[in-house]
């Protein structure tokens, strides 16, 4: 199964440097994301340049393992930063190093190439919904069994430009609201 992810060699490459924009979202914690401009509009009765980005480096996901049923599960949020010294040491037995960046984490370096041993489907909802993913390696931590994955499929977010320097994620209420007027126009011209 191909990793559709565009930034796989999440080193930053001369022709995404020549030909590509960059901008840096910021969360509320003071992480930062480096993205690619995919695509941008402006959209005529706000003025305001909307934005298509797609992170610069890897996205990681962490999944536990939960041994009654053999399934993945979500970590929560408050828990990264009790498994990120484990999960970036074993990310870094693959050259790859483990950031916490703004929304996701991220990791630089070459992701080794998706085979079918790797690559996995996860429900994401309860309408059967998955997302498919490249495991890169297991851990445990206090006994816990986890795993760090790469999404196959391009992890994209929504943004707006505030000024000529800055750019602040769309919420989701706000992309609802808005989506009738930028999706076409976003999309247009993407596979």
């Amino acid at each position: 199964m191909p990793n559709l992810n565009q930034n796989q060699n999440s080193d930053q490459s001369p022709e995404f440097q020549a030909g590509q924009s960059i901008v840096t979202l910021a969360d509320d914690g003071g992480h930062t994301l480096a993205c690619y401009i995919e695509k941008a509009i402006t959209l005529s009765d706000s003025g305001l340049e909307y934005l298509l980005l797609l992170p610069v480096s890897a996205p990681i996901e962490i999944f536990s393992w939960q041994d009654d049923d053999d399934t993945l599960a979500d970590i929560e949020d408050e828990e990264i930063d009790t498994l990120f010294p484990s999960a970036r040491a074993v990310l870094a037995e693959l050259d790859l190093t483990l950031h916490r960046s703004a929304y996701t984490l991220t990791a630089v370096g070459d992701i080794p190439d998706a085979d079918d041993d790797s690559c996995f489907a996860l429900e994401v909802d309860d309408d059967g919904a998955t997302d498919n993913f490249q495991m890169l390696a297991q851990f445990y931590h206090s006994e816990q069994r986890y795993v760090a994955c790469t999404p196959l499929e391009p992890l994209l977010f929504f943004a707006y430009r505030t000024d000529a320097d800055t750019v602040a994620l769309l919420s989701p209420e706000e992309f609802e609201r808005l989506q009738p007027q930028i999706e076409d126009q976003l999309f247009e011209g993407i596979d």
